[in-house]
């Protein structure tokens, strides 16, 4: 897509960018995006296997996070799930809750170890059926933490920053 330039007053759309009609002299140019974007929540899409992935956005190394997302309603799981006894290192539920509209508030906590675009994943498991479960992936883009604050979607919330060892700020003196 072609945007042209601001003297032909008019609009070019790109990536859901608009740019203003107005063409001011003395007023920088604005930017402004399609309300569509401003939808800054949590994603939770089902996949063809019947599993889930949740996309929680921007994240900064070192930091940890707590996310809060709902599944909808699965009757081969049932009311009564749990995670599995088997989790991953990175990210743990810390709470399921069935909601009154159907399906399950799902709270985890999520510590950001590195940087780039990381997927986590978890099994949640029927507490009253044998060998039924979900896979729910985790995805989230995970920015250097001198790069920046991200703005955090609805549902996600920094909870603690993790201490990092710098070894060039060490006053051992090393041996004689």
């Amino acid at each position: 897509m072609t945007v042209q330039c601001p003297e032909t007053r008019s609009i070019g759309k790109a990536g859901g960018v608009r740019f203003s009609q107005e063409v001011a002299a003395s007023a920088p140019s604005h930017v402004h995006f399609d309300e569509k974007l401003h939808d800054s929540v949590v994603m939770v899409t089902q996949e063809p296997d019947g599993n889930f992935m949740v996309k929680v956005g921007f994240l900064k190394t070192q930091h940890r996070y707590e996310i809060v997302f709902t599944l909808p309603e699965m009757p081969a799981l049932g009311q009564d799930v749990c995670p599995a006894p088997v989790p991953s290192p990175h990210l743990r539920i810390t709470d399921i809750t069935p909601v009154p509209e159907g399906g399950l508030r799902v709270t985890c906590e999520y510590m950001a170890h590195q940087e780039g675009v990381l997927c986590e994943e978890v099994l949640l498991l029927s507490e009253s059926k044998e060998d039924v479960c979900a896979r729910v992936k985790v995805h989230a883009r995970v920015m250097d933490r001198h790069h920046g604050t991200p703005m955090l979607l609805e549902g996600v919330r920094c909870v603690g920053v993790e201490l990092e060892y710098d070894s060039e700020q060490s006053d051992w003196q090393g041996f004689d």
